[in-house]
Parts: C-alpha cells; sequence; structure tokens
C-alpha cells in the first residue's frame, strides 16, 4: 500500500483537498476524507462545493446516505463509502488508515514531528511505500 506525505507549506487545506479529491475521482476511486474538527469539515465541505466552481466535485457526510457518496467527509478512519483511499486532512496520523489501498496524509508545520514520527514507522513496514510530495512553484513534486 501507499502512503502519500503532502507537507503544506503556504497553500491551505482547502485549496489542496479538492485537487486531490478530483484527482481520486478521475482515477475511478472512491474516497474517505477524514477530520476529526467540525469546522474543519464544514471548511472542506464547502471547498468542495465551491473551489472550482466548474467542477463540483459530488460528496457528502455521514448524516448523508454515506454508502452512496464518492466522497466522504467523517470524523474516523470508516469507510462508509466502500472507499479504498484515505485522505487523513487534519494532520493526525491514524493507523487504521492501513486498511486502505492509498493514503493520503496531509500536514503543516505544525504536526512535522507527527509526520517524521510516522514517516519511521511507516518505513519498517515492508507492505508499505511512504512517499513525500512538497511544492515548487505551486506544483506538487515527489520529494527524498
Amino acid at each position: 500500500m501507499q502512503v502519500d506525505f503532502y507537507q503544506l507549506a503556504g497553500t491551505p487545506m482547502e485549496a489542496v483537498v479538492p485537487q486531490l479529491a478530483a484527482k481520486v475521482l478521475e482515477s475511478g476511486e472512491r474516497l474517505l476524507i477524514v477530520a476529526e474538527d467540525e469546522t474543519l469539515r464544514a471548511l472542506l465541505d464547502n471547498a468542495l462545493w465551491t473551489r472550482e466552481p466548474a467542477s463540483f466535485l459530488p460528496h457528502g457526510g455521514a448524516d448523508d446516505r454515506p454508502e452512496l457518496q464518492p466522497i466522504l467527509l467523517a470524523e474516523s478512519v470508516e469507510p462508509k463509502n466502500g472507499a479504498r483511499f484515505t485522505m487523513l486532512a487534519d494532520g493526525i496520523w491514524r493507523d487504521a488508515a492501513l486498511d486502505a489501498d492509498r493514503v493520503f496524509y496531509l500536514f503543516d508545520t505544525d504536526r512535522l514531528d507527527e509526520a517524521r514520527t510516522a514517516w519511521r514507522s511507516l518505513s519498517a513496514h515492508d507492505d508499505v511505500e511512504p512517499r513525500y510530495w512538497k511544492q515548487d512553484n505551486g506544483r506538487w513534486r515527489q520529494g527524498p
């Protein structure tokens, strides 16, 4: 399985999540977006509606018939929409995400130590491929 570490450096979460979510949907996959904080989930909900006016991303929350949602916003790692891709959007690493086929772990400088700890732990797993992504002139590039 693959874990993609995305260090947010100046780009707000509400801009990054719709970009990545759109790519997941384009690939034909479903996505679970996890954020414990209700305020962050509301911000991401709004971003998925309005970030790109011409490209609404179909999504819903745990109370919106989750099994039907291509993108599900939730407070815990329970893919009630059948998603095999999980995005940890609040910077908190959760080992339960390792049940997915692919994990997007988004974090900022406030969570850098936690991300480093997760990287070291995941690097010890034979069946996990951690990859690090950083921004370079507004584009995401895989780092060392």
